[in-house]
């Protein structure tokens, strides 16, 4: 006789399904003051009991302060690093953690001329990072829970608009839903102020070019590039996020480009296609839908694919011909002439025209292999499915493409 377990007994078993879990309102609420280059953030909880606690990473710069928080909240060095961790472990009832941040973050290596920025608040804009406002954390929730997250901005008197790659819910109200995460928290770039805004659809993604007023950003250019290029960017890398936010800004930033969660930043006093023909947009479109990331010192596969596609692209939608192909080729090579290994993290310009070379090579190599049936694009979309690649992984996933181990990627290079 067969015997059936009741469908509550089977949930207890198996855990619930996300349709059935117990729906908790998590809300952050931004207050931006230019006037002391911070930013204000309240992080509520709906019910407090639904986290046992959340453990952020608070860096090592000092940028977060002025902490208040419902429950109990306590401050430590990391174990191993030394960064700064707060641990919030919210009171019952309705829970709120409030602190500051300071904005505007230098570059790593700033100019010795003037300051430059990673992120930037001025007294008319702010550009910036979801990740500055809200630190990474490690959450430990009570079962059968899951966090509804929503993003609101208070602006200051006089700014009107803000612009982020997330569903807008409300008039600067943002609904903060990342699958492959436990903790939703705010990514990607954000600019916020008064601004000029372009948008157009491509394919099935809404795309907004976004600059304040001055920052001579060329948002018609920006728009045409990436209809141009976009069917040969989504016949590689078949992504289509429903939002796509590109922000450009030249005031006194220290990055050419820079990818986000969905968004890409610009410094709008740059081109957006250089003399030797990489596109700094495209190669950060790349790096948007590909997602590759690098583990066990191969940051070489993701910056390499990235500047790689980065004219590729261009060349497939015949934006480059092949005396200028040739000629980018032969720069590649003039600049990586004495590099000796790809493993390194990060790897530098040099190394970066070095691994292009090889996936190059690679790619000549596959289509020879297989008769023009599989590409360097099929190691790519393997790629995009797997977490951080190693090395290996790399060499693994190209043999798998091919049928066999593949010649070239038995460099010396990858030892």
């Amino acid at each position: 006789m067969r015997y059936q377990l009741p469908l509550c007994a089977v949930l207890l078993l198996f855990g619930l399904p996300a349709w059935a879990a117990k729906k908790v309102d998590l809300d952050y609420h931004v207050t931006l003051l230019p006037q002391s280059d911070q930013a204000e953030v309240r992080v509520t909880l709906e019910q407090g009991t639904a986290v046992r606690s959340l453990d952020f990473d608070l860096g090592d710069h000092g940028y977060f302060s002025d902490f208040n928080a419902d429950g109990q909240w306590t401050t430590a060095p990391g174990p191993n690093s030394g960064r700064l961790r707060g641990v919030w472990k919210p009171a019952a009832g309705k829970a709120t953690l409030t602190y500051r941040v300071h904005v505007s973050r230098p570059a790593a290596s700033p100019s010795m001329e003037k300051p430059r920025y990673d992120s930037r608040m001025t007294a008319d804009w702010a550009l910036f990072r979801g990740e500055d406002l809200v630190p990474g954390a490690r959450l430990d929730q009570q079962e059968g829970v899951r966090l509804q997250a929503r993003l609101t901005f208070d602006l200051p008197t006089g700014w009107k608009h803000i612009e982020t790659s997330w569903p807008r819910i409300g008039k600067n109200r943002f609904r903060i839903d990342n699958v492959s995460r436990l903790f939703d928290r705010p990514t990607g770039w954000m600019l916020a102020g008064n601004l000029i805004n372009r948008r157009a659809r491509l394919g099935d993604t809404e795309v907004t070019v976004s600059s304040p007023k001055g920052q001579g950003m060329r948002r018609m250019e920006t728009l045409t590039l990436m209809t141009f290029v976009w069917p040969k960017l989504q016949a590689v890398f078949a992504r289509t996020p429903g939002k796509l936010l590109v922000v450009g800004v030249a005031d006194s930033m220290a990055r050419n480009a820079s990818a986000g969660h969905d968004s890409v930043f610009l410094n709008s006093n740059r081109p957006l296609i250089s003399e030797s023909g990489v596109s700094p947009l495209v190669r950060e479109l790349v790096q948007v839908f590909g997602r590759v990331k690098a583990r066990d010192r191969s940051d070489w596969i993701p910056e390499g694919l990235a500047e790689y596609y980065a004219v590729e692209l261009l060349r497939r939608a015949g934006g480059m011909s092949e005396d200028r192909y040739q000629d980018w080729q032969s720069i590649l090579t003039r600049i990586s002439r004495k590099v000796s290994t790809l493993r390194a993290d990060p790897v530098d310009p040099a190394m970066t025209a070095r691994a292009v070379l090889l996936l190059i090579a690679l790619d000549q190599e596959i289509r020879q292999r297989t008769d023009d049936q599989k590409s360097l694009d099929d190691v790519a979309q393997g790629l995009m499915r797997m977490g951080p690649v190693s090395t290996q992984d790399f060499v693994q996933v190209a043999a798998g493409v091919m049928g066999q181990p593949s010649k070239v990627l038995s460099s010396s290079l990858l030892e």
